[in-house]
């Protein structure tokens, strides 16, 4: 079945309003998972949202609980999402950068003790919505190897870097410091496909593109190897000195993934350029990269956040993909 986005924004607003979240706050979290879904992101959109609703019916999550700013100086500010929604305190956050990047050129909001803020591209696209370059990431628990290691120490940091135009056509790009997600690991395996490059390791210690071994092994490849390693363990480094709370490590020892480290920072380049300069700018570049001679007879080469624009018109034209019974979880949710 297919659902309008103002439908399934309205019934995502109204299934947090029934759990204590305000209206404005119920609103600014149900976009993000509405837009996630518009975009084809079902895993961290319509599919993902009963399972965090039943975080807040256990009482894991706090409705109240909102991001505060806890200490503030010219353009960057260090704020405590004090383990609440996590999507709805790294909006704000990112709202903020864009508003202190409006005032300053750069903005920095650097949010600690949050929880999962779900697809970390969405606060790309938002401040980017906004006229902003918008940089972001988020450590996590330690699911990687350190190059070189066996044993899981480091983090799969998600790194989001946005680049806006004004007609909204933004290159995003959202993607895990590993070579491949755990989500993408195991959307091959239950496809019975086997990954187009290596992503980890077997239970022999060989590199392998079988998903399933890497699943048992927990045994993921960074990105660029070595490379993504270190960008791995900077991120990680950047982000708990500039909120000064849990770094991978720490969160290790949680039990769940809670109490992320994340940093959102946007930058205004109408302070340098006029909006149509920087689309002339960002055109060019794009459009000789859409020049490209394909590798594959009859292929096309896409721009970072392309393929996420195609898969938004044809959702809004018609309507959000949503499985049967995800629709029948989310009525069963209604109060």
């Amino acid at each position: 079945m297919r659902v309008q986005y103002e439908d399934l924004l309205m019934k995502f607003q109204g299934i947090l309003m029934s759990r204590g979240f305000s209206e404005t706050h119920a609103l600014d979290a149900a976009t993000v998972f509405a837009k996630n879904s518009l975009d084809g992101v079902y895993s961290h959109g319509v599919n993902r949202f009963p399972r965090v609703v039943s975080y807040l019916d256990k009482g894991e999550i706090d409705p109240s609980a909102i991001a505060t700013c806890e200490s503030a100086m010219g353009a960057i500010e260090r704020w405590n999402g004090h383990r609440g929604f996590g999507p709805l305190n790294a909006k704000l956050a990112m709202d903020r950068a864009c508003e202190l990047a409006k005032l300053n050129g750069v903005g920095v909001v650097a949010l600690g003790n949050n929880n999962h803020w779900m697809r970390g591209g969405s606060y790309g696209w938002q401040a980017a919505d906004q006229g902003c370059i918008g940089i972001c990431w988020s450590n996590t628990m330690p699911n990687m190897p350190a190059w070189g290691g066996k044993d899981r120490k480091i983090g799969n940091n998600p790194l989001i870097m946005a680049i806006p135009r004004s007609s909204g056509k933004h290159a995003v790009i959202d993607c895990a410091v590993s070579q491949f997600s755990y989500g993408k690991i195991e959307e091959a395996r239950l496809k019975g496909q086997q990954l187009p490059v290596p992503g980890g390791y077997d239970t022999n210690g060989n590199i392998t593109t079988d998903p399933a071994e890497i699943e048992k092994t927990w045994r993921v490849l960074p990105m660029g190897y070595w490379k993504g390693s270190g960008i791995s363990i900077a991120l990680d480094l950047i982000a708990t000195v500039l909120t000064s709370e849990n770094s991978v490590k720490k969160i290790g020892t949680f039990g769940d993934e809670v109490g992320l480290s994340q940093v959102m920072i946007a930058m205004d380049p109408s302070k340098f350029n006029t909006t149509e300069e920087t689309d002339r700018i960002v055109d060019e570049i794009l459009a000789d990269i859409k020049a490209s001679e394909p590798a594959a007879e009859g292929g096309e080469v896409f721009y970072p956040g392309e393929l996420e624009l195609k898969t938004r018109d044809d959702n809004t034209k018609n309507g959000i993909p949503v499985i049967e019974e995800v629709w029948e979880t989310l009525n069963s949710l209604e109060r």
